[in-house]
């Protein structure tokens, strides 16, 4: 679900240590998430250099099975299926030709729940060969209709960068949990 040259410039970029830090910014959004589901394991689905888990330790949350994966990075292993599958800041960096393979496979790795996030504007940082990063810049309606095929979508968020937006999902067989002391996460909840 990745070219061979493709998969090399993200190498190289992943060299960069200001690159790939959005997990840090959505952590407490997945661990208030992780509060409410309880999830066994979490797949971190592009993991990059894995700060998604010690920013998760940091807010004070664990999961028993952290299952880091991402092609960048072959000593993770293959991702593993989890009860929660968390994919921040990987889909608008994502071949257009691959990304409905990408979908298909995240979704047969989600168990219960997905909380997947999408920046709908250029990137900042550029790839090695000259590149914008985002190799897929669309507004947020045309990334729900793409991710509505492979996924119940019950919120769907903007960030406080406007380009930016989280998602949760589940799979149809799923109930929802209750995210804070408020209402459970439903489908009422789609904001945008």
């Amino acid at each position: 679900m990745i070219s061979e040259s493709y998969l090399r410039q993200q190498q190289l970029l992943h060299d960069n240590p200001a690159y790939g830090v959005a997990s840090l910014h959505f952590a407490p959004l997945v661990a208030a998430v992780v509060r409410a589901a309880k999830p066994t394991s979490l797949c971190d689905y592009g993991a990059g250099k894995m700060r998604l888990l010690t920013a998760l330790q940091a807010e004070g949350v664990s999961v028993p099975e952290y299952l880091p994966y991402d092609p960048a990075f072959p000593e993770y292993g293959e991702a593993v299926p989890a009860d929660l599958v968390c994919c921040i800041d990987v889909l608008e960096h994502v071949e257009p030709e691959y990304l409905g393979a990408l979908l298909k496979h995240l979704a047969s790795l989600t168990k219960r729940l997905a909380f997947i996030t999408v920046h709908t504007a250029p990137a900042v940082k550029h790839l090695p060969d000259g590149r914008n990063a985002h190799l897929i810049i669309e507004p947020i309606e045309w990334w729900k209709t793409v991710l509505s095929q492979y996924f119940e979508i019950a919120v769907c968020e903007r960030d406080e960068n406007p380009s930016a937006y989280y998602l949760i999902t589940k799979v149809s067989s799923v109930c929802w949990p209750t995210l804070t002391s408020g209402a459970p996460i439903s489908d009422d909840n789609d904001s945008v």
